[in-house]
């Protein structure tokens, strides 16, 4: 594929048009669709904000903001579509409604259109069978803000064609985007291995071991990541994040690991979802104070261990299950939510056996299945193997 090829974009909400802003400053023409006339007015407006304040701040020149823009067609109508060569969804995360919309988009486009869905968690195999040539279908989950996030999950459905997902993962690539290619697996790479971000951390303030800012304070100052689990929670959306853990604990087979947490649920149901009500585990309104971290360095290497091993132990079981490469994996979780080092390179760091270590004790202290090592963690422990030699 190259810049003459037309992209499709259907969803103008801010994943879909931030997607559509990458292709269109790509030099591709897109049609962005949705069938709120508002909503599509509501993205040409930001289009033109963002790009405007791009040239403003010399991140590109004014030639290159009026190229992008011009190469931006918003419809209404599904019609549109019938000559673009891929098409990438980015509506509501609902499989009914993508099935019915990716069943509807077939009888429109033409045979050799692909077909891609920007779903975060739900079976790319299922999207695929309500269409008559399922080989066409595959994954490309961006991360939002999708213009700023390098990374890009190419997820192939077990229908889809090999040619099809080198086609699609090379148009990515040229984007300038960082792609990896995931297994159709519920959470696929990020938001599975990511789960005890939030999971572990909350499951220690249930325990009363630390508070809300304490966790986020050892998270970041001595784990190093960006934000903290509830500052970023925060920043999701409670409502979303809760959704996508209940997907990914529903898909798992109700599997320990994934369980949801009661505290996230009750936060999610009183409407305190983070920075968009203005309140949720911080209050956001003006004039707030929140409470301060203890700033104790030895809890906060606890909590860090603790969760970190969590996520180590789920980047590991990730390899063990084929899921994605060591290096996928690893840069999935550096690229798609800025963690500080990748998973599986930092285990090397602690040393396998410290790491197995430490969750057998959890996993004894606790007796929860939540907390079992990957069967690959004790394979290289008794073989005395490291991810990357």
């Amino acid at each position: 594929m190259d810049k003459d090829t037309l992209i499709g974009v259907i969803g103008s909400g801010a994943m879909g048009s931030g997607i559509a802003q990458i292709a269109a400053t790509a030099g591709h023409k897109v049609v962005l669709h949705d069938a709120n006339a508002d909503a599509l007015d509501k993205s040409k407006a930001g289009h033109e904000k963002i790009l405007n304040r791009l040239v403003e701040k010399g991140k590109i020149d004014q030639e290159k903001c009026d190229q992008t823009l011009s190469n931006l067609n918003y419809v209404e109508s599904l019609d549109e579509f019938n000559e673009s060569e891929l098409i990438i969804e980015a509506i509501i995360e609902d499989l009914t409604v993508k099935k019915k919309l990716f069943s509807e988009l077939e009888k429109k486009v033409n045979s050799t259109c692909i077909l891609a869905s920007n779903t975060s968690s739900l079976s790319i195999a299922s999207i695929a069978a309500a269409c008559g040539n399922s080989k066409r279908v595959l994954g490309l989950h961006f991360f939002n803000p999708a213009p700023l996030m390098p990374l890009v999950e190419v997820i192939p459905a077990i229908q889809t064609d090999v040619k099809i997902l080198q086609d699609a993962k090379s148009l990515v690539d040229g984007w300038g985007k960082t792609s990896v290619i995931a297994k159709d697996t519920p959470g696929f790479i990020v938001n599975r291995v990511a789960r005890p971000f939030y999971g572990e951390a909350i499951r220690i303030y249930e325990e009363g071991f630390a508070d809300i800012s304490t966790i986020d304070w050892a998270m970041k100052e001595i784990g190093e990541f960006k934000m903290g689990p509830f500052e970023l929670m925060d920043f999701i959306g409670n409502d979303i994040n809760y959704t996508v853990t209940e997907t990914v604990f529903k898909e798992f087979f109700y599997d320990p690991r994934y369980k949801p947490s009661f505290t996230q649920k009750r936060y999610m149901e009183a409407g305190l979802l983070g920075r968009k009500s203005g309140k949720g585990y911080y209050d956001y309104s003006e004039g707030a104070v929140n409470p301060e971290p203890n700033k104790d360095e030895d809890i906060g290497h606890d909590i860090v261990m603790r969760i970190v091993l969590m996520l180590i132990n789920e980047a590991a079981e990730a390899l063990f299950l084929n899921i994605a490469s060591k290096e996928d994996i690893d840069m999935a979780m550096t690229k798609g939510v800025n963690y500080p080092k990748g998973l599986l390179k930092w285990a090397d760091e602690i040393g396998i056996h410290d790491v197995l270590e430490g969750l057998e004790f959890l996993h004894h202290e606790y007796g929860e299945d939540r907390y079992r090592p990957s069967v690959l963690l004790r394979q290289m422990d008794r073989k005395q193997l490291k991810f990357y030699e």
